[in-house]
Order: structure tokens, then C-alpha cells, then sequence
């Protein structure tokens, strides 16, 4: 029997929503490498940290995660810049396999203490409006993808403004854009850097407290978000941030059409293969710049 159409719209439609919360953790990740040239291996479990970090204050206190996003965005910020400041830093004139090898023994440590901290089960959120729904139009559309979705959207909104438009965004695309040339002109790179590093981990934190909203927290999700988020990153084109957001988006709706379709434990190999697509007709990446 066929399917009416508006059956897979809003199939879709909950995958594109998923998708921009993949999007904006993937943001972190391009915001990072875009600026400082740094790999964030420890990204997925950066995200993860975020998720548990949003399960904690709902248990404790019941706050939604829509309203811990902040305080992950604050501890992630500070947690990413000592680490620029304090290993980072020093390995950013260096070859990339010791990046590699640095940044991996920092995701070791962090998913091995989420392990001991928080055992192999998962954890959840329980929030009021867990099973509403809202319509619009023929949409029928889960009430916390579309707040998570909304939320990534508004924050990946003033991500861009701050870049586009303040000061330091304009600095820190400038030290992107011509390293040298920035400290020529007297602009701190090390702190710039600093800044973005720590900018990059707010970004992924507030993804990981929305995260929660969709799935449980579990310590062994955090190389799967660093390999997704990678898949995001290239797909939409090193380096830029509004193909971030667009890879994350086309990668959702993917995943969730390929689990409809087919099943849910081949909703990977359909993002392998957007990934394969791509980089065989467009090989920078969606909106990513020739070079």
C-alpha cells in the first residue's frame, strides 16, 4: 500500500529538525577548525558532557534543558578555554598527527570519566510536553524537536550576528583569515584563539543540552557525534559556518527517511553516503570555497 505523501513530509520534517540540532553541534566543530586549524577530536565528547551536564540540573532541580543550555554554554566555555590556554595552544604550530594524538587523549579521559561517573546506563530528561504535538498546516510535529529545533535555529542566528557584526567576530575572522597579518596589526592571537576555542565547546554544549531532549545520555555516544559532526562539517564545507547548519539539516532528513524506509540501524550508511555524493560532484563541500 502506498503511502500518502504528507506521511513523508512529516517524516521529513521531524529528520530536518533533528538536523538542525546536528547542525548546530556541528557549528562548534567548524567555528574551531575555521579559526585555530585544530581538529576537535574531543568534540563528541564535549556534546555528550553537555548532555549529562542538562540531565544533572533536570534531576536535581527539574529545570528543562531548554533552560540549562545556558549555564552548559557557560561551563563548556570555560572548560574549552583553559583547555586552549593550557594544552591547546601549545600544539597549534605543530604537526597535525600530534594534535591528533593530543586532543584524542583528551576524549579518552572525558568519555572514560563520564564511565566512572555516570555508569554505562542511560539517562533521560522527562519533560512536560514529552508527548505533545504540534500541527501546522499537514504537519504533525513533536513538540521537543520542534523547541530544539527552534533553539538551535536562534542560536546559531546570534553565532552568525556576533561574527558578522561585533568587534571580536570581526577579529576573530580577521586571525582566520590572515594569522599573520592579525598580529602585524597588534590583535592577541592566543587569546582570540582562546576565545574561539571556548566559543566552539559553548556551542556544542547548548547542542548537547537540546540532544537530551531527543535521546538518552550515554557516555558511548560521544565518538558517534565527533564522527557525525565530521560528516556534517565536510559535507557542508570546512570552515563554513552556514554549511554546517546545512549539512546537519540534510543529514537529519537522511536519517530519518532511510529509517523509515528502510530501518533504523541503516540510518548511517544513508549519512556515509550523502557524504560519498558530495565530495564526488562537489568536493569542497556544499557551500565550502575552492582552494
Amino acid at each position: 500500500m502506498t503511502m500518502p505523501i504528507d506521511y513523508y513530509l512529516n517524516i521529513a520534517a521531524s529528520g530536518l529538525l533533528t538536523g538542525l540540532v546536528y547542525g548546530l553541534a556541528a557549528l562548534g566543530l567548524s567555528v574551531i577548525f575555521g579559526v585555530v586549524r585544530v581538529v576537535n577530536f574531543a568534540h563528541g565528547e564535549m556534546m555528550v558532557a553537555g548532555m549529562y551536564g542538562a540531565v544533572l540540573l533536570g534531576g536535581w532541580f527539574g529545570i528543562d534543558p531548554l533552560l540549562s543550555a545556558p549555564a552548559m554554554a557557560a561551563l563548556l566555555f570555560a572548560a574549552g578555554w583553559l583547555l586552549q590556554r593550557g594544552l591547546v595552544n601549545r600544539f597549534v604550530e605543530r604537526p597535525e598527527h600530534m594534535q591528533f594524538i593530543l586532543l584524542l587523549g583528551i576524549a579518552t579521559v572525558l568519555v572514560n570519566a563520564m564511565l566512572m561517573l555516570f555508569g554505562p546506563d542511560a539517562r533521560n530528561v522527562q519533560v512536560p510536553y514529552s508527548f505533545d504535538t504540534v500541527e501546522i498546516g499537514s504537519l504533525l510535529l513533536d513538540a521537543v524537536r520542534l523547541r530544539a529545533g527552534a533553539a538551535a535555529v536562534l542560536v546559531a542566528a546570534a553565532l552568525f550576528a556576533f561574527f558578522r557584526f561585533s568587534r571580536t567576530g570581526k577579529a576573530i575572522r580577521a586571525c582566520a583569515d590572515n594569522p599573520l597579518g592579525a598580529r602585524v596589526v597588534g590583535l592577541n592571537i592566543d587569546g582570540l584563539y582562546a576565545l574561539t576555542f571556548g566559543i566552539g565547546a559553548a556551542v556544542v554544549g547548548v547542542a548537547g543540552a537540546l540532544m537530551t531532549l531527543l535521546v538518552d545520555a550515554r557516555p558511548q555516544l560521544a565518538p558517534e557525534y565527533t564522527l557525525l559532526s565530521f560528516i556534517i562539517v565536510i559535507v557542508g564545507g570546512l570552515g563554513s559556518l552556514p554549511g554546517a547548519l546545512l549539512g546537519g539539516m540534510l543529514i537529519g532528513v537522511s536519517e530519518a527517511l532511510a529509517g523509515f524506509l528502510l530501518m533504523p540501524s541503516l540510518k548511517s550508511l544513508f549519512s556515509y553516503g550523502v557524504l560519498i555524493v558530495v565530495l564526488l560532484l562537489r568536493p569542497q563541500g556544499l557551500l565550502g570555497k575552492r582552494s
